[in-house]
């Protein structure tokens, strides 16, 4: 998903539980009848492990003939991971890449040293129209992996271990957690988790990941005595066992990972340890120097006339 704009994040609720450092609630932001809420980057918390970019798609409904149209547009030095509750999105990229996800799967893209992808609602999907809803984080890569070649893996449902129980469902997408190990290859510790607890089912978070954070996205939690509704990123203190519990049937995310190696730049869509790789890949895309996406030539997103690069505290 291309990063069209800043989309800043309000105060949270107050914060009476030690455990949790800071509360992240994201500003709806309408992109054209496609609703984005954006938890990070913040101004209040850059990344999150390696997370440095969380968006919470739709819920969207198209009628016949409607869809999704981001152009193709660049990366460089991240990972951008895919990831829908409903509906369906097709992956191009200029590693020649067509790939459409769907609830469940997740599609991971190493941008590396640079990748073109676009996202769209591919033909006979556009045909009947529908609901479009999910999830894209991006994930900064290693210092020492920024530069690495460009891949693209698809993983489908079933390849993704799920923990359940009578009362709760866990999907691990990427990194560890719970004693299981993700499929998808990714660079350094992480761990990105879907989660659905049944009302009054409880799930514990160890501390044996130094970051972490839960992004709410139906029903109410508790935490430590406070209830938090959906919508909300939820960052906690490194060290604490958190515990959360269901008041309804509730669904989130669990993302975070190993401190970063050090601050990102982040402009456009580009995320970089150096300012001035992101200053060399803008002048590389306006110049028409990124492989193009085979079947998807004709558009493109241009690059933004904003010559200052962001980095977040």
């Amino acid at each position: 998903m291309s990063r069209q704009a800043d989309i800043d994040s309000e105060p949270g609720a107050a914060v009476a539980s030690g455990a949790i450092e800071t509360v992240i609630v994201p500003r709806t932001r309408d992109l054209g009848g496609f609703e984005v809420r954006r938890a990070l980057p913040s101004a209040r918390r850059q990344m999150v492990g390696p997370f440095i970019f969380v968006d919470q798609m739709g819920p969207a409904v198209f009628g016949a003939g409607q869809g999704i149209d981001v152009r193709p547009h660049p990366h460089i030095n991240l990972a951008t991971v895919t990831y829908l509750f409903a509906g369906e999105i097709l992956h191009r990229d200029s590693l020649g890449s067509r790939q459409p996800i769907r609830p469940g799967e997740v599609n991971w893209m190493t941008a590396g040293r640079g990748i073109v992808h676009s996202e769209r609602t591919a033909p006979e999907v556009r045909a009947r129209g529908g609901t479009v809803s999910g999830l894209q984080t991006w994930v900064a890569l290693p210092a020492s992996a920024e530069e690495t070649d460009p891949e693209f893996a698809h993983h489908g449902a079933a390849e993704l271990p799920l923990m359940r129980d009578t009362d709760k469902i866990v999907r691990l997408i990427a990194g560890n957690l719970y004693g299981k190990t993700s499929p998808v290859r990714t660079f350094g510790g992480i761990f990105y988790a879907d989660a659905q607890l049944n009302a009054g089912a409880s799930l514990p978070l160890d501390a044996e990941h130094e970051e972490r954070a839960i992004y709410t996205l139906s029903g109410d939690l508790t935490l430590a005595g406070q209830d938090f509704g959906p919508g909300q990123l939820l960052v906690f203190r490194p060290g604490d066992r958190i515990t959360v519990k269901a008041k309804t049937a509730a669904r989130f995310m669990l993302l975070g990972g190993a401190t970063m190696d050090g601050p990102r730049y982040i402009w456009w869509n580009f995320v970089s340890s150096r300012k001035e790789r992101i200053e060399q890949a803008g002048a590389e895309w306006k110049a028409g120097r990124f492989a193009k996406v085979p079947g998807d030539e004709a558009e493109f997103i241009p690059l933004p006339e904003q010559p200052a690069v962001a980095l977040y505290p």
